[in-house]
C-alpha cells in the first residue's frame, strides 16, 4: 500500500499580473467604488420626493381626506382654545361662582320655561323639530 506524503509547494507571488498582490484600498477608493453609488442612488430619489408629494396632494381621491382631516385638526385646536380660555376665566377670582349662579339661574329659567307645564314642553318639541328639519333639510313632523 502506497502512503500519501504532502507535497510543499510555495506560493508563487508575482507582483506583476493582477490579482496576485491586493494593494489595500484607500479610502478615496471605497469612497468611489462603494459609497459614491449608493449616495447618488439616494440623491436622485431625495430630488424626486417634492413630486411625489405634489401628485399626492393634487389627486381627487385624497383631497377629500385632506379636507376632513383638516377639519377634524381644526376642531381639535378649536376646542383646545376653548378650554384654555374657560381654565383661565376660571382661575379669576369671584368669576368661577359668579358664573356657577348665571348657570343655575339659567337652568331655574329654563325648567319653568319649558319644562313646567304640558303645554310648555310641546312648544319645545315643536321648536326642535323645526330646527332638526331646518338642519337635516326634511319637512318638520307632526307631534
Amino acid at each position: 500500500m502506497e502512503s500519501f506524503k504532502p507535497t510543499e509547494t510555495k506560493p508563487s507571488i508575482r507582483p506583476d499580473a493582477p490579482g496576485s498582490l491586493t494593494k489595500p484600498s484607500t479610502t478615496d477608493q471605497i469612497i468611489q467604488e462603494y459609497i459614491a453609488p449608493v449616495w447618488e442612488s439616494v440623491r436622485n430619489y431625495l430630488a424626486k420626493v417634492p413630486d411625489y408629494i405634489g401628485e399626492w396632494f393634487a389627486h381627487p381621491s385624497n383631497k377629500k381626506f385632506l379636507t376632513t382631516l383638516g377639519l377634524i385638526v381644526g376642531s381639535i385646536i378649536t376646542v383646545k382654545v376653548i378650554l384654555a380660555v374657560l381654565d383661565a376665566i376660571n382661575d379669576l377670582p369671584l368669576i368661577s361662582p359668579l358664573m356657577q349662579l348665571i348657570g343655575l339661574i339659567y337652568s331655574a329659567w329654563f325648567i319653568y320655561r319649558y319644562l313646567w307645564k304640558a303645554s310648555n314642553r310641546q312648544e319645545l318639541l315643536t321648536e326642535i323639530e323645526a330646527l332638526r328639519a331646518q338642519i337635516f333639510g326634511e319637512e318638520p313632523r307632526n307631534i
